[in-house]
């Protein structure tokens, strides 16, 4: 029974690398290509368990990502509200849901989007694991 699980977990990972590769991120296009990988595991995943592999696999995707990202390309800076309102959006949920999922108090929520309040470290954490990112893209002020 162990020697069918490892086989199959070793056939996920493998049929990951299939679709894309681990290795230097050198285009554009492999980066929109690695990105789109991430957000459809992270899609996948988050309805099950994630295994070691696809947790290691996405980890390494995503340092490849980074690395890639952060020798060719410049990110415009954006507020607090514009980047959590972007998220909102991209994730299709309600304010109200956010604030639901991530036990902050909507009215919290709805004051940082009309740039009336600023996220706090704990806002940030929670915010960031919710939608998958880096807690460091709501580090600029309003």
């Amino acid at each position: 029974m162990k020697i069918l699980k490892k086989r199959q977990s070793r056939d996920c990972y493998l049929e990951l690398i299939q679709h894309v590769p681990l290795r230097p991120i050198r285009t554009d296009e492999e980066l929109d290509e690695a990105v789109n990988m991430v957000d459809y595991l992270l899609d996948q995943l988050d309805n099950r368990p994630w295994t070691q592999d696809e947790q290691d696999y996405v980890d390494v995707l995503a340092t490849l990502i980074e690395k890639y990202e952060d020798e060719h390309v410049v990110f415009d800076r954006v507020s607090d509200s514009a980047m959590l309102r972007h998220l909102i959006e991209a994730k299709g949920v309600t304010q109200s849901r956010v604030a639901k999922d991530c036990n902050i108090a909507e009215s919290t929520i709805s004051a940082v989007l009309c740039g009336q309040r600023k996220l706090n470290r704990e806002h940030i954490a929670r915010l960031s694991r919710y939608f998958h990112v880096n807690p460091t893209v709501f580090a600029f002020d309003d």
